[in-house]
């Protein structure tokens, strides 16, 4: 086959490959899905073209850590993500995936994703549950009808279900039972999972506030699925321990070594040395760092997922607000109807209580959720409703507490009542501090961006431009790495880390899966609510600027901002 024979030129653009080498100015050939040469090809042609003179020509981004696993059997593309240079998603973690799930159990699944992923159970009525009930069945079903490239853990709630039935939600497993969920995770893998996901996290439970499944596992089951996964094949362990909302303790460090060495194979949570998991490393960075290095230092794969953007979420005053549901009075508050809220608010005593009950939200997991509220240093005054007020506007409540000689809990309630729940708030997270924690931690190599959670909380929040933002802000502003080691943190560490060898580089015989970006013009860029999920279900979407073209298998999926039909994606596994 001639070099006038390729499916696809890249034209003009600076190749950086994935490597952490240099980039150079080198056209891309593709044939057949796959990269066939890396060089010159001025007198070679192809069925398409793409002009990439000027932009970085890199591997596709990889996302270890998203929910698309309901969304993909309804949006082949796994938007937003896909718009950001994301090339591959991977799905099923926390502990749950859409498969396996009997028929009968599709219920008990949707309770789930509805209450930990705020899933709307409108939307999760157009997952495709017909088709499938093993996780085998839920991998072929998808083949052939993917944009994007997409990869799934099992998921030990999934699992616990389909064997212990009801007991599942109360007690350990005997060893008749291990066995069986050893062997269906071991189906799983021969089936193309990418790995397993666990959660002891306290904050998950469904809708009817009932702990998920694999809550009630012991370390026998726990390290007998995982070491599973390692016996199979290369892969990683998705896990979420019981301390994660406190930055994970001791008890849990240790237990993280045991799996990673137990498996052999990376063992990836999220939030270390944070306040909990949705956190940045802070206060306890140091002993965080000290732990990752011991582990690393006994040969055990342990590494933590983290927000590398800060928090810029609504903060509504009514039942909208999930951001206080460790507060149980607040919480309460926002579920009633607006004049009940006003009768509350406007007795002294009961808004007193609610003042002082917020300085002590729930800290007990058997008692219900435990996600501490916003900061009040975190929560700014958007836009108010009386005149009046126009001066505490893009200012925090503390700030205006201090201002005002009083606690923040009773300035953020006083306004509430005073403009009748219409004043307009939000969390963002972004300080000095948060900058400065960032800046200690990112660098670590056992600290991996990311975190998307694509296709889930999308009422509140869609995190899928986690990757224009991190290679705007801290790779080509700040410069913490050079753009082809900040490249190389998105595209070949987390290839490597789930196992996928033939992905994340772009290398003569490897898979055409190919981000085209302009380093002068990549961000985040605007939020937009729009209604296109199924039943007409509203979410969040994260547009972002600058990226000219997301190719799949030597596909293009995205060009200029537009999706283009394709569907060149596969089910990709650990290889």
């Amino acid at each position: 086959m001639s070099e006038r024979d390729y499916d696809l030129i890249v034209r003009g653009g600076f190749v950086v490959d994935g490597t952490g080498l240099p980039r150079r100015r080198v056209d891309v050939g593709v044939r057949a899905g796959r990269i066939a040469k890396l060089g010159h090809l001025d007198d070679a042609t192809a069925r398409e073209e793409i002009d990439a003179a000027g932009a970085i020509v890199a591997p596709g981004i990889i996302d270890l850590h998203t929910h698309y696993d309901p969304q993909i059997t309804f949006d082949p593309y796994a938007t937003m993500s896909c718009y950001h240079g994301v090339t591959t998603v991977m799905a099923g973690n926390c502990g749950f995936s859409v498969a396996p799930c009997r028929k009968d159990d599709t219920s008990f699944l949707k309770d789930i994703f509805a209450s930990v992923e705020d899933m709307d159970p409108i939307a999760l009525s157009g997952v495709r549950w017909d088709q499938f009930e093993t996780f085998p069945e839920f991998m072929q079903s998808l083949k052939g009808k993917l944009g994007i490239n997409f990869a799934c853990y099992i998921g030990h709630s999934n699992v616990r279900r389909w064997v212990m039935g009801d007991d599942c939600l109360t007690r350990t497993a005997t060893q008749a039972e291990i066995a069986q969920m050893v062997a269906m995770v071991g189906e799983a893998m021969d089936a193309g999972a990418a790995g397993f996901s666990s959660s002891n996290s306290p904050t998950q439970a469904d809708i009817h506030g009932r702990p998920v499944p694999s809550r009630f596992t012991d370390e026998a089951e726990l390290s007998a699925l995982v070491a599973e996964v390692g016996r199979r094949k290369s892969g990683s362990i998705s896990y979420l321990p019981k301390s994660v909302m406190e930055g994970t303790d001791e008890h849990d460090r240790a237990l993280l070594v045991r799996l990673a060495l137990k498996s052999g194979i990376p063992v990836i949570i999220q939030g270390i040395g944070g306040r909990s998991k949705v956190d940045i490393p802070s206060q306890s960075w140091e002993s965080a760092s000290n732990f990752l290095a011991d582990a690393t230092a006994q040969g055990a794969p342990v590494y933590s997922l983290f927000f590398v953007q800060p928090n810029e979420r609504a903060i509504t005053l009514g039942p909208q607000n999930k951001h206080y549901r460790s507060v149980f009075s607040w919480h309460e508050m926002f579920k009633l109807p607006i004049e009940e809220r006003r009768a509350l608010l406007k007795d002294p005593e009961k808004r007193a209580q609610l003042a002082r009950d917020v300085g002590n939200h729930n800290r007990n997991s058997d008692l219900g959720n435990i996600v501490p509220p916003p900061e009040w240093g975190d929560v700014f005054v958007d836009l108010v409703a009386l005149e009046k007020n126009k001066g505490l506007e893009k200012r925090s409540v503390l700030a205006i507490a201090k201002e005002q000689g009083k606690t923040p809990a009773q300035v953020f309630l006083d306004l509430a009542l005073e403009e009748d729940f219409k004043t307009e708030l939000s969390w963002r997270t972004e300080s000095k501090e948060w900058a400065q924690a960032i800046r200690a931690s990112l660098p670590n190599a056992n600290m991996i961006p990311g975190t998307s959670d694509g296709g889930a909380h999308l009422a509140r929040f869609d995190g899928a431009d986690w990757s224009s933002f991190f290679l705007r802000r801290w790779v080509i502003d700040e410069k913490l790495w050079s753009l082809e080691e900040g490249i190389r943190r998105i595209t070949q560490v987390p290839a490597a880390l789930a196992g996928l060898h033939d992905r994340g580089t772009l290398r003569v015989g490897g898979w055409a899966d190919i981000m085209i970006f302009d380093p002068k013009t990549i961000a985040p860029s605007h939020k937009q609510f729009t209604n296109d999920l199924p039943g007409n279900v509203g979410r969040w979407r994260s547009w972002g600027k600058g990226v000219k073209a997301t190719i799949v298998n030597g596909e293009p999926i995205v060009l200029d901002g537009k999706l283009t039909g394709r569907m060149p994606g596969q089910v990709v596994s650990p290889n």
